[in-house]
Parts: structure tokens; sequence; C-alpha cells
């Protein structure tokens, strides 16, 4: 028994209205959230420029301002995705670099970053949001499964991938998110068929997802919930793979 006997009902339509319900929260919430100012931009620009310690003090107290400033952001788009997920954690990345092994020697990041964990065994997947001027980004999926959890999903795509390709494939999604990224091997993994139709998401060893954003775009005030509804819509493949990740094979749970 396999994959084909679960009971699923990942259809176009489904994954359509998850999406459309997206859209209608964006425009409920657009108006009434913190909003980035055009000084974060310039400070990131002005850091860029001058990579410094000695610079990094002087502007030390400009600095905390636009870090209150953006820890404000992060955490109204936490609130806002409180409404339709269950989020544990917001993780605020610090700016200062770890530059005991790198090349670059440069000590501060010249961006502003945070991830969402989803809470429990059973929500899988994770939200991550990437603020710089001409660069801002958010992503969704899975950076590095562990071992078991990548086995377990190229087991579901080798079985059948059906539902996955629904999923990740319709209109109003790919409109949102685009085509799946990731790293793979270059072949296929030990244990699969390097023929089989479905290898080239089977060789995958990341499952994500990236929406870019314009500096225009995170300037205005739509902004959070315009990435509230980004995370949104990401859900009917977060439904999946967490549906994928706490069963086996024949359906049942594992978790």
């Amino acid at each position: 028994m396999g994959t084909k006997n679960k009971v699923r009902n990942y259809s176009t339509d489904t994954v359509d209205e998850m999406v459309n319900f997206s859209l209608k929260l964006w425009n409920t919430n657009r108006m009434s959230q913190q909003v980035i100012t055009k000084e974060v931009f310039e400070f990131l620009k002005d850091l860029k420029k001058n990579n410094n310690k000695e610079w990094f003090s002087q502007n030390k107290s400009r600095f905390k301002a636009i870090e209150t400033e953006v820890k404000q952001l992060y955490q109204s788009i936490k609130e806002l995705m409180e409404k339709h997920d269950t989020i544990e954690r917001l993780k605020m990345f610090r700016i200062y670099r770890d530059i005991r092994f790198s090349k670059d020697k440069t000590p501060y990041k010249t961006h502003f970053a945070g991830s969402f964990s989803r809470a429990g065994a059973e929500l899988r997947g994770g939200y991550y949001l990437h603020i710089t001027p001409g660069e801002t980004f958010v992503a969704a999926g899975f950076w590095e499964p562990n071992k078991e959890d990548l086995f377990r999903i190229r087991k579901e795509l080798e079985v059948d991938a059906s539902d996955f390709k629904v999923v990740i494939g319709e209109k109003s999604f790919k409109a949102i998110w685009g085509n799946l990224i990731g790293e793979g091997v270059k072949t296929a993994p030990k244990g699969f068929d390097k023929e089989h139709p479905d290898i080239e998401l089977i060789r995958k060893k990341q499952f994500i997802f990236v929406r870019n954003f314009t500096d225009k775009e995170v300037l205005s005030k739509a902004f959070a919930a315009e990435v509230d509804a980004s995370f949104k819509a990401i859900r009917p493949y977060f439904d999946l793979m967490s549906d994928i990740l706490i069963t086996n094979l024949n359906g049942e749970r594992i978790v």
C-alpha cells in the first residue's frame, strides 16, 4: 500500500481557495501595520560603505533606533500570522557577523533577518524574512530537513508525486511564490532510480520557495500585510508536507 491510499484532496480548487483567502486577509490588514521607513535603508547603505567597528560605534544610537523599528515590524507580522497559524517563536538574527572562519572579515551584516517557527511536531515548515536595499525577500519551506525527513519526502515523491505537483503547480500559488528551488544531489540519491520520471524532485536536498520585494514595496504601508499574505498562501504546501512527515507511506500516523 502506498501514498495513493491516503485520504487527501489537494485539488487545484482547494489550493486556489486557500490562496484567495490569503489575498482577502491582506486587504483586511494592510492599512494598520508597522512600516519600514527609508531611514532603515539609509542606515544599511551607510553601513555597507563603512563596515568597520569605529563607524558602527559612532552610529550605535542610530543603529539601536533602527533596530527597534525593524523588530516592531517583525512583531507586527508575527501577530498577523498568529491569526491563521500557530507561531512558536520569532527569532531575530544579530547584526554581528561570525568572522572566525570567514575570509570576509567585515564585522557586520548589511541586512536585517528573522525567522518564524511553527509550533509542535505536526506543523512543519519555516518562514524567513530578509530585509536589505535592493534584495529584500521572504522564503518559506524546508532548508535543511534532517536525514529521516528527507528520506520520507523522497519516498513520497517516488511513490506518487501527484499531490505535490498539484499544490506547487497551481496558478495562483505560482503567481505569488514562483517555482520550487533548493540544492540537490547531482544524479539520484542512493537507493533511488536515476531514471524515475520525478527524479528532478527526488534529488532535491532543500524544498524552498522565495518571493522578492522591491524597495518601494518594502517601504509601503502594505508591506507587513503583503508578507503575511504570502506566508498564508504557502499553507497548502506546508499542510501537504506536514501530512507527509507525520505519516508513513501507508498513511498511518507516526507522530
